[in-house]
């Protein structure tokens, strides 16, 4: 039996190609609106597990997902690197001097605007999904237009890629997380944590803390602070590291536990790269 996983975005999405990239192609998505869907999904156990974005090489963090892991409370069990890459594709026979107009998410379009530039006659329309577009104009067999889109959508729904990779940056990647209760990782696989916590309004307490995380060997890899809704300027601290010894590990979690407030593991799991 195929093992349910949901995304956000539609059948051929690049959230569907990162869950094939870690779970495999023997995989059924449940397609989720937005990233909250996701977790109601997993909630009311629509889907076994979930795929979401956490943060991009080019546009940043997705700085409200981070708040949607705490506030639903799920485990993080693992992480994969997709690297993102936009392509031209639209109905069999065309080329590119056929097609007037291209639809995809604003995101795309924002990030092949440069290639766009050689062909002025072609009007750049935002739409809610990249492979929703695909699929509308294969659905629709629309004529001279074309969308962006991965080569996962344009295999699904029967397009033609008539341009590969057309994003301006090239080092593009999202990286994505692995929501799934049902995966153990063994703590022989463990090098990489996610954790969050508060800290009380005392000059230097955040330059200490880090300078623990130092002192044991562990690798920052990222930082990011959201306020706290209800609590004028106080912040939650979103943190991953990345370590060699698990021991050590727990032990500057030790170290820095008088340090922090509402400190909060949000998963223990194996780094992809």
């Amino acid at each position: 039996m195929k093992k349910k996983i949901a995304i956000q975005g539609v059948h051929g999405c690049f959230h569907e190609q990162a869950a094939r990239l870690y779970y495999g192609d023997d995989i059924d998505v449940l397609e989720c609106l937005n990233f909250e869907d996701l977790f109601v999904g997993l909630e009311r156990k629509e889907a076994e597990g979930a795929v979401m974005a956490i943060e991009n090489t080019v546009a940043g963090g997705l700085l409200p997902n981070y708040a949607l892991l705490h506030k639903y409370g799920k485990q993080i069990k693992g992480e994969v690197f997709l690297r993102i890459q936009q392509n031209l594709m639209a109905l069999p026979g065309q080329r590119i001097e056929d097609i007037r107009e291209v639809h995809s998410h604003y995101m795309a379009i924002a990030q092949t605007r440069e290639f766009f530039k050689q062909f002025p006659h072609i009007r750049l329309i935002e739409s809610e999904d990249t492979a929703k577009s695909a699929a509308d104009i294969a659905r629709e067999g629309r004529m001279h237009t074309g969308a962006i889109a991965s080569v996962l959508a344009a295999e699904l729904f029967g397009l033609e890629v008539l341009q590969e990779s057309i994003e301006t940056h090239k080092q593009n990647f999202t990286r994505f997380l692995i929501v799934d209760d049902r995966i153990e990782v063994v703590e022989n696989d463990i090098n990489k944590s996610s954790i969050c916590f508060t800290i009380p309004h005392k000059k230097g307490r955040l330059s200490q803390i880090l300078s623990i995380f130092a002192f044991y060997d562990l690798n920052l890899t990222k930082i990011q602070s959201l306020p706290i809704p209800g609590k004028e300027w106080q912040y939650f601290f979103y943190v991953d590291l990345k370590f060699d010894d698990y021991a050590h590990y727990r032990e500057a979690m030790n170290a820095v536990s008088p340090l922090v407030e509402d400190v909060k593991i949000m998963g223990e799991y194996k780094s992809c790269c």
